[in-house]
């Protein structure tokens, strides 16, 4: 599985089984996410490097005016989308195997925590997943040790 057919996967199904060859692919991701979030947490890099670093974490080229204060952790990276002018500041965690999109402009506070997945609520069921996508539009600015949710969008300006 690529990160094209999970994306299929989830819009079509919106869940992922325990053991199932989309729960393989997001553990393959995660062993990737965590390669690439250490290097990034690592030492000081000037911030030309740390784009290109989180251009390779998210797999996104265009990171025009993009900014980051590490350290930052995903345990993912493949299905984060940024917009132009975007600043993460320290200590971020974005899990987001569901979708994150963040707009253009978009400001990220200290300790925000970005959300896209839930666990199933039946114990039986517990290992699989269901996965709703965060949107945060143009110019909006989440505040110091925010939580955001699966399925939130937050809206241009806010």
């Amino acid at each position: 599985m690529d990160v094209r057919e999970y994306r299929k996967h989830l819009e079509d199904c919106g869940r992922v089984d325990a053991g199932s060859e989309a729960h393989l692919f997001m553990n393959e991701s995660a062993q990737r996410a965590l390669r690439l979030t250490s290097v990034i947490n690592s030492t000081y890099h000037e911030p030309e490097e740390l784009r290109r670093l989180f251009s390779e974490l998210i797999g996104q080229s265009d990171l025009e005016g993009f900014g980051l204060f590490p350290p930052f952790h995903t345990d993912f990276g493949l299905n984060i989308t940024v917009g132009k002018n975007v600043f993460i500041n320290s200590g971020c965690t974005f899990q987001d195997q569901g979708g994150i999109t963040l707009g253009d402009g978009a400001l990220i506070g200290h300790q925000v925590s970005i959300a896209t997945i839930n666990h199933a609520m039946d114990p039986e069921d517990r290992g699989s997943m269901t996965f709703r996508p965060v949107v945060i539009g143009k110019n909006v600015w989440i505040g110091d040790h925010a939580t955001i949710l699966p399925g939130v969008t937050v809206g241009d300006g806010a």
